[in-house]
């Protein structure tokens, strides 16, 4: 999403009543990604229907979930994303990343070593053909620009609102206390995440920043049907989806620890 803004600290919503499936809510460490190929993943591409991705974004190479962009004539604001097929709504996620090659001609400069992971995500299903991103949370993901300081595992807010320390924070962006990282760098981010009460961003172990009470709300997301953003919307739960905006990057060791409630 769009650059990160300064740091602030001091339901119906087409999902319906989800759960996770009992076979799902052991305390062990689950796979969600096998290396080899992308099922259990769906991509959605804006301008392009559920399940199209013609321009071969998202693929699998040597083990590694890779975005990249040579099928591309011009980014031109396509925009795009992998879900993973199981919402979730109280649970551990752990990835690595690290940024590769050239940002893709016409990508946007704010979105340069730039990529994330979105959390309570609507469904790709219930999303607009030219929806530009899906209504969730992000923990944004970047790497050193040469402008200085530059943190990763940043929050942001696409039609989202949340709370810190009990107060309202309508920021599009708000960065985390992480350091700044090379972009060729593998970079592990573990993610707590417990329904609409209380979200974690961890960085090498690190606690980066840390916000509750999520609700639908707020801007910056564009394309989607009116009845999929029913601003004031407790949000607990949802899909979870990396994302394509133009820089190559890699991900791997995607994992997750569902939790029972």
């Amino acid at each position: 999403m769009l650059s990160v803004m300064n740091p602030v600290r001091a339901g119906v919503w087409l999902l319906g009543v989800l759960a996770v499936p009992a076979a799902l809510q052991g305390q062990e460490w689950q796979s969600l990604f096998d290396g080899r190929s992308l099922d259990g993943w769906t991509v959605k591409i804006r301008g392009h229907p559920v399940g199209d991705d013609p321009y071969g974004t998202f693929r699998v190479e040597d083990g590694l979930l890779t975005v990249g962009y040579e099928g591309y004539d011009g980014f031109d604001e396509r925009f795009g994303h992998l879900f993973h097929e199981v919402p979730y709504t109280d649970y551990d996620l752990q990835l690595d990343y690290r940024f590769v090659g050239e940002q893709a001609p016409g990508g946007p400069g704010w979105a340069l070593l730039n990529s994330g992971v979105m959390l309570h995500a609507q469904s790709p299903e219930t999303m607009g053909l030219d929806q530009d991103f899906p209504i969730s949370l992000e923990a944004q993901f970047l790497a050193d620009d040469g402008s200085g300081h530059r943190p990763t595992a940043n929050l942001c807010t696409p039609g989202t609102h949340v709370e810190m320390n009990g107060a309202l924070v309508e920021a599009h962006c708000i960065e985390s206390d992480s350091p700044t990282f090379p972009g060729h760098e593998w970079v592990t981010v573990e993610l707590v995440v417990r329904g609409g009460d209380r979200i974690v961003h961890l960085v090498q172990g690190d606690t980066v920043i840390a916000y509750e009470a999520p609700v639908v709300g707020g801007g910056v997301v564009s394309g989607f049907p009116p009845e999929a953003k029913v601003d004031g919307t407790r949000l607990d739960r949802g899909w979870i989806a990396v994302q394509s905006e133009s820089h190559p990057v890699q991900f791997r060791n995607i994992r997750i620890r569902p939790r029972a409630r």
